[in-house]
């Protein structure tokens, strides 16, 4: 596998990516606040997306597509794979893995939590970036879900954001 996987997310404090509903007003309400995070820089290096249906479902209601001039690839065993022409449906890990080798694809941002679980679970990520937001939001979609053995990460760095954000990078050691 020659392709680098990324991760690059916001959790509340009790580490959750979204309410259970999908809603993420506790992060875009405050998350301005926090002053430069890297997103743009970090976006300017990845050269495909690949994200789960309810990220990408999320990602319509934004204003704007925030995708443009990249490759983007939905994971999910029940989107239409005529959905939208921007994207690429995969059923399978396998299919997408293998589109991506075929494509030649460089640097990948994995985006939406079970996509993350999923990558994680099969050994396909390199790095996490993972900016905490200073608010408790209580229950919701949990970043990280069970998994089967452990995952050891090298700590790379620790950032102070302001108004209280905190981002680390991690390295995933293989």
């Amino acid at each position: 596998m020659s392709f680098h996987v990324a991760v690059f997310i916001a959790t509340s404090l009790d580490g959750y990516i979204a309410r259970t509903d999908g809603s993420i007003e506790w992060l875009t309400d405050r998350g301005e606040q926090a002053g430069d995070t890297g997103y743009d820089e970090f976006m300017a290096s990845i050269d495909t997306v690949v994200m789960g249906r309810n990220t990408f479902e999320k990602v319509l209601s934004f204003d704007f597509w925030p995708y443009e001039g990249k490759h983007v690839e939905v994971l999910s065993t029940t989107l239409d794979p005529d959905v939208d022409e921007r994207v690429i449906v995969h059923r399978t890990l396998d299919g997408l893995v293998e589109t991506l080798a075929d494509r030649g694809a460089q640097r990948i941002y994995a985006d939406g939590g079970k996509v993350i679980q999923t990558f994680l679970q099969a050994g396909l990520l390199n790095e996490l970036t993972i900016t905490t937001a200073p608010v408790l939001i209580g229950s919701g979609l949990r970043l990280f879900g069970d998994l089967d053995h452990d995952i050891t990460l090298v700590h790379n760095a620790t950032r102070t954001l302001k108004a209280g954000f905190v981002q680390s990078d991690y390295t995933v050691v293989r």
